[in-house]
């Protein structure tokens, strides 16, 4: 088990796509290792603001390794070529090393043993090469300064927070260890386009996880999407859909909804009638849930129940409900400036495809065609719109 003063793992990496190889952990230096993915919508935020401690704490020995091990691609060369792109969008002034990870090793090494298997996450190498935290950069605000002083390791608070960690974390670390063995066939199945030995192993996968709502989506894209298989994909949909109603989360809600109207998926062969009727459903529930007057976020929920609408014809009212996401984006609730910039594009895009006419939001826009602009670099005007 990787805890706080376990030795700090190796770093076993492919390739380094930004700064110098990093071979060891320089004793007297204090590292973040953040481990990020470019399909993770906080990765691109946590990155400048590890850009800001970088250049904030470099003369107290701070250095920032940034590790890409999570790449959804079917080899390496193509995980690498997205990555890369992502990297000179999203930050081509970076200031930390990036290094590439495609074979799993840095997550065995790191992230299974210490039971922390999102992204992003967050470890803190101290000056003696020890394991000082290990957790999310927004907690690095009180953290790391303590860390950089030498304090950190020895306090109260840091004892009962690691103790706390693993009391959450280690039994889903359990759950993950049982469902590896699932997702290494099913991804072994994916790379050979092998839809139906990746279904036999999601299907195994339901069996004692009939609740993991990724077991449950993996089943019904496939049947509809991949396999195309109606007379048994449909009733396997619609009870995705009684039971996110069941259930009354925007999470699973939004994903059933997703499967039936996202423009990802072929849904050519999906009997309309059904389609509707569940969407409907779907749409209703999630706006009886967070409706529009709320004070919760809108930006997640409403742009998949506006594309219900907009393919059920009623135009207006997806208009209305992409303009109220855009508001939610200045909500009571604080966002982060990264996230907003990452959804705004895609609302803008939606407002100007349902109005059929350009939709601006500062210096941003998006034109009826569907094609808009570069976000623009943090620091310019272009928040109305996504705020309303």
């Amino acid at each position: 088990m990787l805890q706080m003063g376990s030795p700090a793992p190796s770093i076993k990496v492919e390739d380094w796509l930004r700064g110098e190889p990093l071979a060891t952990f320089q004793r007297g230096k204090v590292y973040i290792v953040e481990f990020r993915a470019t399909w993770c919508e906080l990765c691109a935020a946590e990155m400048l603001e590890l850009m800001q401690l970088q250049e904030k704490y470099k003369d107290s020995g701070l250095e920032v390794l940034g590790i890409a091990a999570d790449e959804e691609a079917a080899t390496a060369v193509e995980a690498r070529t997205k990555l890369d792109a992502w990297l000179a969008e999203k930050c081509p002034d970076l200031n930390h090393r990036i290094a590439f990870d495609f074979t799993g090793e840095m997550k065995k090494l790191w992230r299974e043993p210490s039971f922390w298997f999102g992204v992003p996450t967050s470890f803190v190498v101290d000056r003696d090469g020890c394991i000082a935290f290990i957790g999310h950069l927004s907690q690095l605000g009180e953290v790391l300064p303590k860390v950089l002083n030498g304090s950190w390791r020895t306090s109260n608070k840091a004892k009962a927070a690691d103790q706390e960690r693993i009391a959450t974390s280690e039994p889903l670390a359990r759950g993950q260890a049982l469902k590896k063995p699932i997702h290494d066939r099913f991804w072994a199945a994916v790379k050979l386009q092998d839809w139906k030995t990746a279904l036999w192993a999601i299907e195994e996968g339901i069996a004692f996880m009939p609740d993991d709502l990724n077991f449950r989506l993996t089943h019904a894209h496939l049947l509809l999407h991949k396999i195309q298989d109606m007379w048994t994909g449909l009733p396997v949909m619609r009870q995705l859909v009684r039971d996110a109603v069941d259930k009354s989360t925007e999470d699973w809600m939004v994903s059933a909804l997703d499967q039936l109207f996202h423009p990802a998926n072929d849904h050519s062969r999906l009997p309309p009638a059904d389609c509707f009727a569940m969407g409907k459903e779907l749409s209703e529930h999630i706006l009886a849930l967070n409706p529009p007057q709320g004070d919760s976020p809108k930006f997640r929920s409403y742009p998949a129940v506006a594309r219900y609408y907009h393919e059920n014809g009623n135009n207006d009212r997806a208009i209305e409900l992409v303009e109220v996401a855009l508001t939610s984006l200045d909500g009571p609730e604080p966002i982060p400036a990264e996230l907003k910039e990452q959804h705004l594009p895609h609302l803008l895009r939606a407002l100007a495809k349902y109005r059929g006419a350009r939709a601006c939001c500062g210096a941003l826009f998006a034109a009826a065609q569907n094609k808009f602009p570069k976000v623009p670099k943090r620091g310019q005007p272009r928040r109305k719109d996504k705020n309303g």
